[in-house]
């Protein structure tokens, strides 16, 4: 069992995994710095379009939240290179991934950055915007990031 831990991802803020809009908007409403992180294959089923557009309507309404987006690529080189070509810049693919090398460079050439396994992350309940679960999000997101994991 490989053991992933906060220290492993030192320029990331604490990660939320985010489905959708309220979820996107419930992370970023703290005005706490912030990970995104989509669902794990999220690239695969949903698309990096999906995903750039999410984040960014969330954005939207909280322009001020310092934040990342993260996209989950899975396995898939492909996936990965057509969210290097939608304009994401951090991005999840498996190290084991087909062609690796090849994403690597085209990240390389467009400054973005690819992560082999998923930060540690908080997934939110059903209700993102309830007091219990706004406070959930406070206290991650004011986690110091060498505790988690």
């Amino acid at each position: 069992m490989i053991r992933i831990l906060a220290h492993d991802f030192p320029d990331l803020p604490p990660a939320i995994v985010i489905h959708g809009a309220d979820e996107a908007e419930a992370a970023l409403a703290p005005g706490l710095a912030v990970t995104l992180l989509s669902p794990a294959g999220a690239a695969l089923s949903m698309g990096a379009p999906w995903w750039r557009a999410l984040v960014a309507g969330a954005r939207i309404a909280f322009p001020a939240t310092p934040a990342i987006d993260l996209v989950d690529c899975a396995a898939s080189t492909a996936a990965a290179l057509a969210a290097l070509r939608a304009g994401l810049r951090h991005i999840v693919l498996a190290a084991d991934a087909p062609a690796h090398a090849i994403a690597e460079r085209a990240a390389a050439e467009c400054a973005a950055t690819l992560f082999a396994v998923r930060p540690p992350a908080l997934t939110l309940p059903p209700r993102p915007f309830s007091p219990r679960t706004r406070a959930q999000i406070r206290a991650w997101l004011m986690t110091d990031p060498g505790m988690m994991g």
